[in-house]
């Protein structure tokens, strides 16, 4: 299991004061992208139709870099990032409506900017994180999801190694 996404799911169960905004924001991300796959595993497992897909914005000049990060932190991300490395909140939402609407979106499949490290651009089909594909840590997020809402899903576990990660 790699080891980010092992840490993730031990900080989920025991969250610490001291976590960054910005380390609290990256651990949020990875765990949406691990449940997405997982999603999208147990869907084509059970035959169902619906689809799971994950999109992201990029690096979009909203109030985020102002509200969260403190210090040299905001000036860094808010008033010079977004001058520099960010696209209009209008740019941002691209790839999450290509996501939602597009005809040609498979489950399974990731959306975000075609740009520079996919901080900026149009919609455009990327890769995601290796953690975030992890077969076992997708089962665990799975379960832990589970036993700390109390829902339960009535879709079966994904067959090992099988179908789009």
């Amino acid at each position: 299991m790699p080891h980010e996404a092992e840490r993730s799911l031990e900080r989920a169960r025991h969250p610490r004061p001291d976590r960054t905004h910005d380390r609290r924001h990256r651990q949020s991300k990875l765990a949406n992208a691990v449940f997405g796959c997982e999603l999208h595993r147990r869907l084509a497992a059970a035959g169902s139709p619906v689809r799971s897909v994950l999109a992201h914005p990029g690096y979009a000049a909203t109030g985020l870099q102002h509200d969260g990060p403190t210090g040299l932190w905001r000036f860094l991300l808010g008033a010079l990032g977004n001058r520099v490395l960010a696209q209009a909140p209008e740019r941002g939402a691209l790839p999450l409506l290509y996501a939602a609407a597009h005809p040609s979106v498979e489950s399974g499949q990731f959306i975000g900017p075609d740009g520079p490290a996919e901080l900026r651009g149009g919609p455009a089909l990327v890769t995601p994180a290796p953690a975030a594909t992890d077969r076992e840590t997708g089962r665990r997020l799975w379960d832990l999801s589970e036993r700390l809402t109390g829902v339960r899903f009535p879709l079966p576990a994904p067959a090992r190694n099988t179908g789009r990660p």
